[in-house]
């Protein structure tokens, strides 16, 4: 086994899930340039947004098995040049054609990346898996953050190509950060037993942990992509108001998860995660419930907060029971995951044409009371050992 320095190595997978951060916003924090560019209609401008969700969902399957096989480095190294090159190109790119293999590279690259990084911390936090993956997705948080701040600051003088050029440089820093440290030997270096990898996909506990992602994901990415939609108009805020309320949303969530790395080394995870839900389940009522900013707000903030928990502790549990496997299970769940992030919000939107935001926004708190029974039924079957043919 190579040695490999244990902070060094969580610090290469913090810069990794920053990276994904900016991915998840780059390209919605430039489309209102990229419209007139390219003169794109809505239909045209959505079909590039699910090209980058086509990309992050063929990394996510991807990626697993290799670094199962080959290890780390090399699937990590070349997801972060696809960024890289992905940033540039949406940056430069002089026709529609560039701009949408730009747009799947920079997917492609962002779903090893998410997957890969959030395997690594499981990999390398035996007994506190869940403590490790909370203080990584902070990052994410910071690097969704970082884009619209950098071009809100920066966009005046350097204009959004240049900020997003600038961007797509420095992510070379990464690239250098992760050629100069050791990673961790592969946990099947003579190849992945093919009976035990579709075992996986026969494994109950590993689908329902799936479905909890599937929940989960979607309801962040419905409060994430409606609320500020929801806020303009049932509240009559103005756009920058609405655009200032989300951004409670991901504060509550990074504020929490800071909180969540050091809470966790010390509450059971189970009881973590329930306690979420309940913040997360009031966050959303009051949310559905608002009438001024001031309770909008604190729903939001609140939704957040509970949220936050879920991810890391599921994939924890995920870790410790496919410790052996945990690339290709990592893969497994947060496809499921990518999954029930585009069809939740869908959903949400067809309710919202036909019967208003406000009440569409009940599928939050009805996915809530989902993830807590389905982990319910989860948790005590996941401490007896998964049995996988091979």
């Amino acid at each position: 086994m190579s040695a490999y320095r244990h902070r060094l190595v969580f610090a290469a997978a913090c810069a990794g899930m920053l990276l994904f951060g900016i991915v998840l916003t780059a390209l919605g924090a430039v489309l209102p340039s990229i419209i007139p560019r390219f003169g794109l209609d809505r239909t045209e401008a959505g079909s590039l947004l699910a090209l980058m969700s086509l990309g992050i969902l063929t990394g996510s399957l991807v990626f697993g098995p290799v670094v199962d096989r080959r290890g780390y480095k090399g699937m990590l190294m070349a997801a972060v040049v696809l960024i890289a090159l992905g940033l540039e190109g949406i940056a430069f790119a002089p026709s529609i054609a560039l701009l949408a293999v730009s747009v799947v590279l920079i997917g492609f690259g962002g779903g090893v990346i998410n997957g890969g990084t959030n395997a690594l911390v499981a990999d390398i936090s035996a007994g506190g898996r869940s403590a490790g993956l909370s203080y990584l997705g902070v990052f994410f948080g910071i690097g969704a953050f970082g884009v619209p701040f950098a071009l809100g600051l920066l966009r005046e003088r350097f204009g959004d190509d240049g900020v997003v050029a600038g961007i797509g440089a420095l992510v070379a820093l990464v690239l250098v950060l992760y050629a100069a440290i050791r990673f961790p030997e592969p946990k099947q270096p003579q190849g992945i037993p093919l009976r035990r990898a579709a075992g996986l996909l026969r494994d109950r506990v590993l689908v329902l942990l799936g479905l909890i992602l599937f929940f989960e994901s979607g309801m962040e990415i419905t409060v994430g992509g409606w609320t500020a939609t929801y806020v303009n108009q049932e509240l009559a805020l103005s756009a920058e108001r609405a655009l200032y309320l989300l951004s409670l949303y991901w504060l509550g969530m990074t504020g929490a998860r800071l909180v969540l790395g050091w809470l966790l080394g010390r509450v059971s995870a189970a009881a973590v995660l329930f306690s979420s839900l309940g913040v997360a389940f009031v966050g959303a009522l009051v949310l559905i419930g608002a009438r001024t900013a001031t309770s909008a707000g604190t729903g939001t903030l609140l939704a957040g907060a509970g949220f936050a928990a879920v991810f890391p502790v599921i994939l924890g549990y995920v870790g410790d029971r496919y410790e052996r496997l945990s690339g290709t299970a990592f893969g497994v769940v947060l496809v499921m995951a990518l999954i029930g992030g585009t069809i939740l919000p869908y959903v949400t939107g067809v309710l919202g044409d036909a019967v208003g935001l406000r009440p569409s926004l009940a599928i939050v708190p009805a996915s809530l009371l989902c993830v807590a029974l389905i982990f319910g039924i989860a948790r005590p079957r996941s401490r007896t050992p998964p049995q996988l043919a091979g």
